[in-house]
């Protein structure tokens, strides 16, 4: 008996033994599940069709539509929508982009899909863990896979490409969603690497004040700003008018941090601190540039300051 057909987008034909391989493991595995112990388990078979199509067929007689059809239905369901979070989700995304924003050259669609990737599966989820990130995935899978499930219980072919641009129109407004916060994350981003431009010019034209400073990283965003000799500074705004109100426009902590080194203006500074990554290390290296020097364990910091740095 014939249950459905899956026919794949034209350029994913070479997934074609993989997906056959994995529709035919979970379908048969959850009907096994499914079946009491005196009862013998019904299985299907999922054949390739030339020249990008998987046909379902129940082997009879111990298949019965009415009790195992939703079980294959459903596993088929996730199978594939699995297929399209991994493989589809990111060609469906860049064709966002491209339609969203063709008529702005400005933007760069590659560096925007790489935002996108990020909202994701990357930094946004870093401070949550990656139970979290699972679960969004998990998720989005899961609205793809309800939809597969009622399609596949009312219809015997399956149209991949046209069921993904027809019919999840609420999976792929999410994707939209993510691409407009994608691009403010973007344009935010290009906004304060010309800020940290224009504080690293300005920074190129401030005579040095003094010949070293010490900053130490105590972990997380609090730092303390030492003298040559290992005495707290105390600094004071920078002289400079307009440098001042840039960074009182554009004030977050990493600003105060920077703030505090452009007014005592050191010709050298040597950061101190277990997390030589950390992006606030990195602004203030690109900043002042050739000025710096990371420490993460020398003989001052050891001897003097070790005990006050959070490991």
């Amino acid at each position: 008996m014939d249950l459905f057909t899956v026919t794949l987008p034209s350029n994913r034909s070479e997934s074609l033994h993989t997906l056959r391989m994995h529709l035919s493991e979970h379908a048969n595995a959850e009907l096994h599940k499914a079946v009491q112990a005196s009862e013998k388990a019904s299985s299907v078979e999922f054949y390739i069709e030339e020249p990008q199509r998987i046909k379902c067929k129940a082997n009879l007689p111990h298949f019965q539509l009415k009790m195992d059809g939703p079980v294959v239905y459903r596993a088929a369901a996730d199978v594939i929508a699995e297929f399209v979070v991994k493989e589809l989700e990111p060609e469906l995304l860049s064709s966002i982009i491209r339609k969203k924003y063709k008529n702005n050259p400005s933007l760069d669609a590659a560096i925007i899909e790489k935002y996108c990737f990020e909202l994701l599966h990357g930094k946004e989820w870093e401070s949550l863990g990656s139970r979290f990130q699972d679960a969004d995935r998990t998720r989005r899978k899961n609205k793809i896979a309800d939809e597969l499930e009622k399609f596949l219980q009312e219809e015997t072919v399956l149209n991949l490409h046209g069921f993904v641009t027809f019919r999840l129109l609420s999976y792929r407004s999410e994707l939209a969603e993510i691409v407009e916060y994608a691009l403010d994350e973007y344009v935010l981003d290009k906004q304060y690497q010309e800020f940290i431009s224009l504080l690293k010019y300005f920074v190129q034209l401030q005579e040095s004040k003094v010949p070293i400073v010490h900053l130490l990283h105590k972990g997380g965003h609090e730092f303390t700003l030492y003298n040559e000799s290992f005495q707290t500074l105390e600094p004071k705004p920078p002289a400079d008018r307009i440098v001042a109100e840039m960074l009182e426009t554009e004030m977050n902590i990493e600003d105060m941090v920077i703030s505090s080194l452009i007014s005592v203006s050191p010709k050298q500074i040597t950061v101190h601190t277990r997390h030589p990554d950390m992006q606030v290390i990195r602004t203030i290296e690109t900043i002042f540039d050739g000025r710096v020097h990371i420490c993460v364990k020398c003989n001052s910091c050891t001897s003097s300051l070790d005990e006050l740095i959070q490991p």
